[in-house]
């Protein structure tokens, strides 16, 4: 396979690939209290509630920084200091929700599950029911340790019955699954913009129920990531407090308008998972087995089993599938070798057969016949 002639293609859960007119987009430089990216920020943030139908219900607050940022911002400003959070935790971006928790102070509980299992709504409920001490529950939407999809609704749902607030991590997920403010009640949102919208890493947003902002003052005990301060700001002047990643705006506001122009959330979903089943069936001839279940697998990254074969080794496998134009994914699971393969950024089922061809020259030249994992 020749890929001399092109960049190679990201098939993580972010960076991701993106396409030359988000590229192209960050070749002007912007004054950061000029109106013309001022006018930039206003409409990356209506275009950002357009999406979860969040008009009504939420503000949007972005933060300069990677997703972690704002998962770390979100807690800060939503829980009280002498809150309680409670961490479904399924993977290992749920362990390091608890540990930003815990860091920041605030009382924190972790209810663990298989990280081949999703989180389960009934034992949510029975902790809640047992300990009305918790005022919060974090979750991750798409837990990309292992790509497990987690049941936002019936998470959302029990926590509304209880009274507590509910903090979803939802940087893989968003704008590729359906999240609708007006069906799921949330008090944060957090997603970034180096996933499924397509733009560059760089900066994050949270979503804030309105309902709860006035309570937020005070949270914090960070300057910079104290977003009850950002969005009274932001609200007040248009501007950010501090300076902006203003090139990574830009490319958002131009991977956005791509969003928009191929159809939105559904049609990105509908991409997503075509790249997904191209994906797994061209694995499943090559003897590679998917660690998850289907039914709880979201279509954003697949965690497959390594090869069985000695000859195996994540990292020549690593550098032989760079050579032909790919770049894998390590795996995040601590009781088996595993490895991740990305189906997000600006890539098709085109893009997807050439990486399963990658593949298989890469296990041609480490003498592998078979990608058959251990575990039948």
């Amino acid at each position: 396979m020749n890929t001399a002639h092109r960049e190679a293609i990201l098939l993580t859960p972010g960076p991701l690939t993106t396409t030359l007119r988000t590229k192209v987009a960050m070749l002007r430089d912007w004054g950061s209290w000029d109106s013309d990216f001022i006018a930039v920020t206003a409409r990356v943030r209506r275009s950002l509630l357009d999406i979860i139908s969040g008009h009504e219900t939420h503000a949007v607050v972005p933060l300069q920084g990677s997703g972690t940022f704002s998962v770390e911002a979100a807690v800060a400003t939503v829980v009280p200091r002498q809150g309680h959070v409670l961490v479904l935790d399924n993977g290992a971006y749920c362990k390091r929700a608890a540990k930003l928790t815990g860091l920041m102070g605030r009382k924190t509980t972790v209810v663990a599950f298989d990280e081949s299992e999703a989180v389960s709504p009934q034992a949510l409920d029975e902790m809640l029911t047992a300990d009305p001490s918790i005022t919060h529950v974090v979750m991750i939407h798409c837990e990309t340790g292992a790509g497990v999809h987690n049941p936002l609704q019936a998470v959302a749902d029990v926590c509304a019955r209880h009274g507590r607030g509910l903090i979803v991590d939802a940087m893989s997920s968003f704008a590729a699954l359906e999240i609708d403010a007006r069906k799921v009640r949330f008090d944060a949102l957090i997603a970034a913009s180096g996933k499924c919208l397509e733009g560059v890493p760089g900066m994050g947003f949270v979503f804030l129920r309105k309902d709860i902002l006035d309570g937020c003052a005070g949270n914090s005990q960070s300057l910079a990531m104290d977003l009850y301060d950002q969005y009274v700001y932001m609200e007040k002047t248009g501007q950010w407090r501090f300076t902006p990643p203003t090139h990574v705006l830009v490319a958002l506001d131009e991977a956005i308008a791509q969003f928009q122009e191929e159809g939105g959330q559904s049609a990105r979903l509908a991409r997503y998972e075509k790249n997904y089943q191209t994906l797994v069936q061209g694995m499943a001839e090559l003897g590679f087995k998917p660690y998850l279940d289907p039914a709880i697998q979201a279509p954003i990254i697949v965690t497959f089993h390594a090869p069985a074969d000695a000859r195996y080794d994540f990292r020549r496998f690593y550098e032989a599938a760079k050579a032909n134009g790919f770049i894998l994914y390590p795996g995040k699971l601590t009781q088996i070798e595993t490895f991740r393969v990305g189906c997000i950024g600006a890539i098709d089922s085109v893009q997807m057969q050439q990486a399963v061809h990658a593949v298989a020259l890469a296990l041609k030249e480490l003498g592998i016949a078979s990608a058959a994992p251990a575990l039948s």
